[in-house]
């Protein structure tokens, strides 16, 4: 079956693909198809912002990966939410709304990406924010996006944290996205009036109306329909059909980091090397899609307390109830907001320009929840909480590759952790980190005692196998479709076209050449806007 045409057609409605459905139709003179794999995002743990821990393993709106064992995770296998739902992962994140250093974007453009300093992307930043600080020269307050300030209703013991952390010397911070990143305080997070405020809340559903906009759920991108060098549409598989729609102009892969990698290389875009064994004609050599490969890793330290935390709320059935009842009632309590509640960004040596480590405060532990199941909404039954950290810039470098011709299939997902010593010694200074700021005083009066790594960690070694044994995804693979001048060691050029084709491009978080420094979210709702632009200035 054949669809009729459509100037442009978007792959993934998720962070990046919400935001080109919205500028893309704004003027009303172009056609859009958007295709999304899953479904409708008008669910109550999607909207609730908590619910990430139940949509945490649900297949109905997550894909649900799994990484081969990993020699750097002691063998371990790593496992990858990633949302299969409009707004895509941006409707099971943890909200947190962080942008980066200056110094990541303007390392993009150094590297041979005009247009892509922190200058150049910052109004892009802006443009899609609505702040609740309101504009300055930092923040927009008129985008579709509301971020949210939570520093009012956090738990108390975060004031524990911040006066720790302040006798550790570090100074307070209201604002991570403005001046400086440096320091300590609340995270601000995407969410409205209680409800999460994903890329589809925010770009997506306001543009459904438009007569221009068609949207199609269920449908699971096969390929994309290539005439020489030129993208002119896209198969995709629907209710157990498969449809072919055509683009007058651009066909515009917003799949996300594993799904479009895996789109090209279906497509016969990609390592010769992994096509051709599968029978894929190979249409465009291109040896890095799905190469460069990054992900930010963490490792939690987790304690038991002599302050009430979260847990003594939400452990027992009776206060599991209340915080239903709050929530539902008056869209409060502990169920209308992120775990991650208060964090920061340090220097682990004072040598060092800017911040290498992101810090993460959660008044919540969760080390008697089974295996594979919904840990945030199995919190201990004892007080407790933990103190996380992941370095901002690892140099490990995995990849991913299809191992079959049927979409449906996962690919293989190589992440290669702690592959180089630059990680290892890292997190080795981050872990030593948060044991000598949980000796400050305040929290030697809060921590009655350390769960994990435990007392009997102690040598450099000891550690090193523990966060191998412990450390694991903060949910963030990007890379993998990387953005550069060189058709030899990039996949899309600076105006997001990919490399040795025409009319296809690549707009989302695989894009990014390295990873910034903090989470991905607020970047790949920039790339859409940025990518939106250069879009219409070249129609």
């Amino acid at each position: 079956m054949t669809d009729v045409n459509y100037d442009y057609i978007v792959i993934g409605a998720g962070s990046a693909g919400c935001v080109l459905a919205n500028r893309l139709t704004a003027s009303g003179r172009h056609r859009v198809l958007v295709l999304e794999a899953g479904g409708s995002d008008r669910r109550f743990w999607i909207q609730v912002p908590i619910g990430y821990g139940r949509t945490f393993y649900d297949r109905r709106v997550n894909w649900m990966y799994s990484t081969e064992p990993d020699p750097g995770l002691a063998g371990r296998s790593s496992y990858w939410p990633r949302g299969r739902v409009l707004g895509g992962s941006s409707s099971i994140n943890a909200m947190v709304y962080i942008r980066g250093q200056r110094e990541d974007y303007d390392g993009w453009a150094a590297a041979g990406n005009p247009g892509w300093s922190f200058d150049d992307v910052l109004p892009y930043f802006r443009k899609s924010e609505d702040n609740a600080r309101g504009s300055n020269e930092h923040h927009g307050s008129h985008g579709p996006l509301h971020v949210e300030d939570i520093a009012h209703k956090v738990h108390p013991l975060c004031a524990d944290y911040l006066a720790a952390c302040s006798e550790a010397g570090l100074t307070f911070n209201r604002d991570f996205n403005g001046a400086t990143q440096e320091g300590v305080g609340h995270y601000q997070v995407t969410m409205r009036n209680g409800r999460r405020m994903s890329a589809a809340r925010a770009f997506l559903h306001p543009a459904r109306t438009r007569p221009n906009l068609r949207l199609e759920t269920g449908a699971l991108a096969s390929r994309i329909v290539l005439e020489g060098s030129r993208a002119r549409g896209v198969e995709y598989i629907q209710n157990g059909r498969k449809v072919i729609a055509l683009a007058g102009r651009e066909v515009v892969l917003a799949a996300g980091s594993i799904n479009s990698p895996q789109v090209l290389q279906l497509s016969g875009i990609g390592p010769p090397d992994v096509l051709k064994p599968l029978g894929i004609d190979v249409r465009c050599a291109h040896p890095h899609v799905g190469r460069n490969l990054q992900d930010h890793l963490g490792v939690d330290h987790v304690y038991k307390s002599r302050k009430p935390t979260l847990n003594n709320e939400l452990h027992p059935w009776w206060g599991k109830l209340w915080a239903g009842i709050k929530y539902i009632a008056w869209r409060g309590g502990p169920l209308s907001l992120s775990v991650n509640q208060a964090g920061g960004f340090i220097r682990t040596r004072p040598e060092l320009v800017r911040p290498n480590a992101q810090l993460y405060f959660s008044p919540v532990s969760f080390l008697k929840a089974p295996p594979k199941t919904r840990p945030l909404m199995n919190p201990d039954p004892y007080a407790g909480f933990l103190i996380g950290v992941q370095p901002c810039r690892p140099t490990s470098r995995g990849h991913l590759n299809i191992v079959s011709t049927d979409p449906t299939v996962h690919p293989q997902i190589v992440p290669n952790y702690f592959s180089t010593d630059h990680d290892v010694e890292e997190m080795l200074e981050a872990s030593r980190y948060l044991r000598w700021l949980a000796s400050m005083p305040t929290f030697a009066n809060v921590i009655e005692q350390e769960l994990k790594p435990g007392p009997e960690i102690q040598d450099d070694d000891a550690l090193i196998e523990d966060f191998r044994q412990r450390s694991g995804t903060v949910y963030h693979p990007s890379g993998t479709c990387a953005m550069g001048p060189d058709p030899q060691c990039a996949v899309v050029d600076p105006r997001l076209c990919v490399h040795g084709l025409t009319g296809l491009r690549v707009v989302d978080a695989s894009i990014f050449p390295t990873l910034p420094s903090g989470n991905t979210n607020a970047p790949a709702i920039m790339v859409g806007e940025k990518g939106a632009a250069m879009i219409l200035e070249d129609a």
